[in-house]
């Protein structure tokens, strides 16, 4: 049961990171001469900047250009936010990424004074990069200019500015590849603070001695407009995804109709699954009510009403502001400038002679009492969404929102921290307010890097809704059967899903599924003459994912220990009766008759059988 709900996938456990550079690579020599410098500003959330940094670095090895460390806008000092920490130095670590690329890239802080003052005049050259642009674009238009004033500036606004998948014919585009890799995998660690913080609820976690599940709903305002998915929602929350889908439509972003039917998009599995329905898979699946699970991926649209159900199954259901105080938040954050907000003013009263002078003189009675005083327009009185009853149009960002933005960011460094470490992780929703992978694909991706055997759930969401269909009307009472379909359904996906995402996910990110490039295979001599006559489950996943590069032989050494282990797993048939026939029961409970252990027993080695044939085919 343990190794079912929480143990490594056999499969891809020979699957192993390996971003070094293969054959020809010529190292960068910090003394060479460069075709100039490129300055980039990246606007956009944290999977957004993400992205984009690790294609920037791309395309200064790929144009020889020296790198000033990229400018991200949403975490400026003129946002109000604190002046310990200005721009990429808010989010990551400087040095760290300077060090980590030195045989890449010429990376520096600044540019040159001579070249700062042009670029405050505005007279050096700036390109705004389209998404997922061409590296020929790069090398025909952007190089010429770039040797001619020895600087340009790139201005990334959605995210990624180079192809996901690099042209087959271009140089070395393997290794730009695996460039990527050693910049999100390695030179971007966060700064100091964010780790400290992290590894501190990290080891909350940890404290009952039990492994946890992070689980990211992926739902966002954005994402939940962009694919219309607005009637999941009742009340203002449906009225706050129209409004953002309707302004959508106008700057192009979606092409459809305002009006979409969220029951059909749901059922074709466009939109994210709902917290509750994440908890009736995880309890189908075998975990128990007292599991712990942490809801990562920032703030969720609709509060904490939508996770109500989820709490409801599962009693240890946390957060980043569960385990973590306001003061260490406010460490995080740096000094702030105090910002007064301005209370609003009752309007001055009006005398009563006034109001006297003014009865006498407004004609025949009966009169009408006169309209109350105008009341000033603020709308924090009712809360972020108050202007949703009182305008058509969103008002613009205040100084302490545009803060919030900035700590959105840190937020989310920590969940992405939490959900690489987590024992189990599954997503909810894959996709951004824009149709491309979003910050769980960028998790899912490093985790299948990093540790590409720990348990990553990647649920088919239109399967999902038809079995949630079958059981509409009784849905807290599923039989044996659905159960047994729900379980099938979850191991499947754990490799299915993973191929899936190499044709999905990774034409819109590489760093969602950044494999073969970045990965190479460590082979079991004992399983590979036991397989020599037919192919085996392994070699079929490993063929699927198109990993064909051994790892160095210094990873093989402890090789010889586990296989010595790995023999004897296939027998091991572990009680499942604790989840067999208990759907939402809690396992303290009794069973209705003794008979029914045995049968529980039974099913259980008939449902480890059928997990042992699934994942061999």
């Amino acid at each position: 049961m343990y190794r079912r709900l929480w143990g490594p996938i056999r499969h891809l456990e020979s699957l192993h990171p390996d971003a070094n550079p293969r054959g020809n690579y010529a190292v960068t020599d910090p003394s060479s001469q460069t075709n100039g410098f490129i300055f980039v500003r990246i606007r956009g959330g944290f999977h957004e900047i993400r992205n984009s940094i690790c294609d920037v670095v791309a395309v200064s090895r790929l144009l020889n250009a020296t790198l000033v460390i990229p400018e991200i806008q949403s975490t400026t000092s003129s946002k109000g936010i604190s002046s310990d920490f200005k721009s990429f130095a808010y989010l990551y670590d400087e040095d760290q990424f300077m060090a980590a690329l030195a045989k890449d890239v010429n990376i520096v802080k600044t540019l040159p004074k001579n070249l700062k003052w042009a670029r405050r005049k505005k007279e050096i050259p700036s390109f705004k990069v389209r998404y997922s642009a061409s590296p020929y674009y790069y090398l025909n238009q952007v190089l010429s200019v770039l040797k001619k004033h020895s600087v340009v500036e790139l201005v990334v606004p959605e995210g990624g500015c180079l192809q996901a998948i690099l042209p087959p014919e271009l140089e070395h585009n393997e290794e730009l590849q695996r460039l990527r890799c050693r910049v999100a995998f390695h030179a971007l660690q966060f700064r100091q603070e964010v780790l400290e913080l992290a590894t501190k609820v990290l080891f909350r976690l940890r404290a009952p001695g039990r492994p946890f599940i992070a689980y990211d709903p992926g739902m966002t305002r954005d994402a939940l407009a962009y694919h219309g998915c607005a009637e999941l929602f009742q009340d203002v929350h449906t009225e706050l995804i129209q409004h953002k889908r309707s302004w959508m439509i106008k700057r192009g972003i979606v092409e459809g109709k305002l009006q979409v039917n969220s029951a059909k998009q749901r059922l074709s599995g466009s939109c994210p699954l709902m917290p509750e329905e994440v908890g009736i898979l995880l309890r189908a699946h075998g975990y128990s009510w007292d599991t712990i699970i942490y809801v990562s991926g920032g703030e969720v649209f609709g509060g904490q009403r939508t996770l109500i159900p989820l709490h409801a199954m599962f009693e240890n259901v946390v957060d980043r502001t569960s385990l973590t105080t306001p003061w260490e938040l406010n460490r995080l954050y740096g000094h702030e400038a105090n910002i007064i907000t301005s209370s609003p003013r009752t309007p001055p009263p009006i005398e009563k002679e006034m109001k006297h002078e003014a009865w006498k003189t407004s004609g025949p009675r009966p009169r009408p009492l006169p309209p109350p005083p105008a009341r000033p327009k603020s709308y924090n009185i009712e809360g972020w969404w108050g202007w949703v009853a009182e305008s058509d149009n969103e008002p613009e960002s205040t100084v302490m929102e545009l803060r919030t933005n900035a700590h959105k960011l840190l937020w989310e460094a920590i969940d992405y921290v939490i959900g690489l470490e987590a024992d189990v992780f599954i997503s909810g929703f894959d996709r951004d307010g824009n149709g491309r992978p979003n910050v769980a694909s960028l998790v899912m991706g490093h985790r299948l890097y990093q540790s590409a055997a720990l348990k990553t759930y990647r649920p088919d969401r239109k399967e999902v809704s038809k079995l949630l269909e079958e059981i509409h009307d009784h849905l807290y009472h599923a039989n044996h059967t659905w159960l047994k379909s729900v379980r099938k359904h979850m191991r499947k996906r754990l490799l299915d899903g993973l191929i899936e995402a190499s044709t999905k996910s990774k034409p819109l990110s590489f760093l969602s599924h950044p494999v073969p490039e970045c990965s190479c295979l460590r082979y079991d001599s004992n399983e590979t003459s036991f397989h020599a006559s037919s192919p085996s489950p392994q070699s079929q996943v490993q063929a699927a994912l198109r990993v064909a590069h051994r790892c160095p032989a210094w990873m093989d050494n402890d090789l010889i220990l586990r296989s010595k282990d790995k023999d004897n797993e296939e027998d091991l048939d572990e009680d499942d009766s604790t989840s067999s026939g208990l759907f939402f029961r809690r396992s303290g409970e009794n069973h209705e008759s003794g008979g029914g252990d045995s049968n529980n027993k039974e099913e259980a080695q008939l449902d480890d059988l059928e997990e042992l044939e699934g994942g061999e085919r």
